[in-house]
């Protein structure tokens, strides 16, 4: 993909090539890995098939069809993707309608960004109805738009995502600071060509080339962002 941002738009900062910053949810700007495999834990007991806990790390951060698809064939349980899709949307709309914790340095980074004007994008691989609620909490006008896996031909690991957040915002993906907490999300925004920022959430990853990993968001703020991406 190219960028069709004239070059003077793309220095949104001296010495600084940001255009935007995209954002995953689950487990970077919110606390609900943890939620998702809860339910998933109390549906499958409840079909009969206690969940291995070694499971967790395989599910992570994927996409729902991937993730249920994975625990059906490992349980044999009796049910359908498409009903075990709807019990754990609802199982997980309860769990966040009735607290929703945000990670340590979330608020004060979307502030950040928000204040200084910095194009902002919500990417994740949960459902529209999902993230609909989440923005409730998060703050909708942090985002100049939110890219759900149910809206993308492909989602996480595939590029897709990120591809389709760079296009709605005008911007070049190379250009981008993605921030995530998993290998499925590094996976896409990678694939993307996005330089990625990884606040490890369940299993630890490894830093690369265009990866940097850092123990806490609370060590994220804009100048470490634009740092990234030094004019060349």
């Amino acid at each position: 993909m190219t960028s069709t941002v004239p070059a003077s738009v793309t220095r949104t900062a001296e010495g600084s090539a940001l255009q935007a910053v995209l954002l995953d949810m689950d487990g970077t700007l919110v606390d609900t890995e943890g939620f998702w495999w809860d339910v998933e834990a109390e549906i499958f007991a409840g079909l009969g098939h206690p969940l291995d806990d070694s499971w967790r790390h395989v599910v992570v951060g994927g996409p729902m069809s991937r993730s249920a698809g994975f625990l059906i064939e490992a349980t044999g349980a009796d049910i359908t993707l498409a009903d075990l899709t709807v019990l754990l949307n609802e199982g997980f709309e309860d769990r966040i309608t009735r607290a929703l914790p945000l990670m340590p340095g979330a608020a004060r980074l979307l502030a950040e960004l928000a204040e200084h004007e910095v194009p902002t994008a919500l990417v994740s691989a949960s459902h529209r109805r999902i993230i609909d609620r989440v923005l409730i909490s998060l703050g909708a006008e942090h985002f100049r738009l939110s890219v759900a896996g149910d809206e993308v031909p492909r989602t996480k690991p595939y590029p897709d995502p990120y591809l389709f957040a760079a296009a709605g915002l005008g911007v070049d993906p190379t250009r981008c600071a993605v921030v995530e907490d998993t290998a499925t999300g590094v996976a896409s925004a990678e694939a993307a060509g996005c330089h990625v920022v990884v606040v490890p959430s369940v299993a630890p990853i490894a830093p690369s080339a265009r990866r940097t990993v850092v123990p806490s968001l609370e060590q994220v703020d804009l100048p470490f962002l634009r740092g990234l991406m030094p004019l060349r």
